[in-house]
């Protein structure tokens, strides 16, 4: 299995708003991207320093599931929203 995780960091501007409808939006892919197993998006409630505001974990059998993942249609809408709503991601992608 792979898993792909990614966290964000938002834009102060309608921070709140931009959050739900980017967890809303992500939540609803694997109901039209076959190859995603498994979505869980998370928005942080610590709020410390080195915090970032939302993680995504998601769960493909193998990189050529995300292969398929990445440049999905239902993804990139999601992905060019993400872009304009977000100062920083980072992500990690390992097997387990």
């Amino acid at each position: 299995m792979l898993v792909h995780i990614v966290m964000f960091q938002f834009k102060e501007e309608n921070k709140e708003a931009n959050m739900a409808l980017v967890k809303g939006m992500l939540e609803a892919l694997p109901e039209k991207i076959e190859t995603l197993k498994h979505m869980e998006v998370g928005v942080d409630i610590s709020r410390s320093e080195r915090s970032f505001d939302m993680a995504l974990i998601s769960h493909f059998d193998d990189q050529a599931g995300l292969d398929v993942y990445a440049p999905h249609p239902a993804h990139q809408e999601v992905v060019s929203i993400i872009k304009e709503v977000t100062t920083l991601s980072k992500v990690v992608d390992y097997i387990r």
